[in-house]
Order: structure tokens, then sequence, then C-alpha cells
């Protein structure tokens, strides 16, 4: 489990470990753990002439994409690097705002505040990309493996193919918002009588 988590001893795995049990406890669920649930390449080993992308390689490859994922999708918007999620769990549905960056150190951050039905949390998730030859590798920082992320004669299982023109996330972002709205409503309104109670005749 620690290696899905992106979880490493020398890096202090205690305080991360911990922020995401607590997140997982208020519904709040951290994308890295969305993206270890959808299935990727085997773990590979990065050829040593492998390069780092660019910041302008990814930001091609990425914008205007969405990313989806085995219960979820988030979108990376081209215009103000805005990037937008959602998730469905167990725990109930989940959506996220924020913004998506690239580096020229072959980084790609996306980082929101997700909320759920009783919570919002920060989460940032970085990948980290080398190309050789026309095949892309990927891994999730700071402790994910190495895998391909896109092959040069493209595979039907490449992880690339995950990224699609199509928005599947700003049609579904409303629904989820309202959902949580109405739950948070509809307890708030279940509270006030006990509270009006409670001030009329006294707390027993």
């Amino acid at each position: 489990m620690t290696g899905n988590l992106g979880i490493d001893q020398k890096q202090g795995w205690r305080p991360r470990y911990a922020a995401f049990i607590r997140r997982l406890a208020l519904g709040v669920v951290p994308m890295a753990f969305l993206l270890s649930q959808s299935p990727v390449s085997a773990e590979v080993v990065v050829p040593e002439k492998a390069r780092v992308m660019t910041g302008v390689e990814l930001y091609m490859m990425f914008r205007d994409k969405t990313w989806k994922w085995e219960n979820g999708a988030g979108r990376m918007q081209g215009e103000g690097r805005v990037f937008r999620a959602w998730a469905q769990s167990e725990a109930g549905a989940t959506w996220a705002e924020g913004r998506w960056s690239v580096t020229d150190g072959g980084q790609l951050c996306l980082k929101g505040v997700w909320h759920s039905q009783s919570a919002a949390a920060r989460d940032k998730t970085c990948f980290t990309h080398r190309i050789l030859d026309g095949t892309i590798y990927q891994k999730r920082e700071p402790a994910g493996d190495w895998y391909v992320f896109r092959h040069a004669r493209p595979a039907a299982d490449d992880a690339f193919n995950r990224l699609i023109v199509e928005d599947l996330v700003e049609a579904k972002l409303p629904i989820i918002r309202a959902v949580l709205n109405a739950h948070a409503e509809a307890k708030t309104n279940s509270v006030r009588p006990q509270t009006e109670a409670n001030e009329v005749g006294g707390v027993q």
C-alpha cells in the first residue's frame, strides 16, 4: 500500500500517511489514490539516454485534455491553466478546482482543493516525464515507479490513451456541487430545530 501512496521513509512518510488517512476519513479522496486505482504499464527501467521533457512539450501534450480515471476525471484547461476534477468513491462524490503547471524539469503538477460532503482539503500531485525515440516514460512523485506512458508505436494499454479531448468534467461538476450543497443544507435544517428547542427550553 505504501508504494501506491508514494510514501518514502526518507522523505517523511508518517506526516503524509497521516494526512492521507485523515482525508479519506473526511471523504476527500487524494488524486494520487485515484490514479493508483487505474491500470498502468508494468514498472520499467528508463534508458540512460532518455531526456527530460520540456515544459513546452508537456504543455502541448496535456493542455485542453481530460485525464480519465477509473472513478472520475480531471480536466486541464489551456486558458488560465485551470484544473477541475471530480471523483466517486465509497464515501461519496468529490470535486476539485485549482491549477495545473509544467516545468522544464519534466514535471506536470495538478494542484487543487477537493470538496466532499463534510470537508475540503488541498492536494497536489506531480509527475515526472522523460522521452527517448518517441517513447514517453512517466512516474508519480516522490516515490512512484517508472512506467511507459506512451510507446513510440502506440499500444492499446498505454496510459496515454486515457488523455482525451472530450471534456468529461464541465457537465459533471455542477451536478456534484448541487448534490453536495443539498446534502449540506439538509444537514443544517435537521440540526436547526434541535438547536432552537434548546434555546427555548434549555438543555436538560
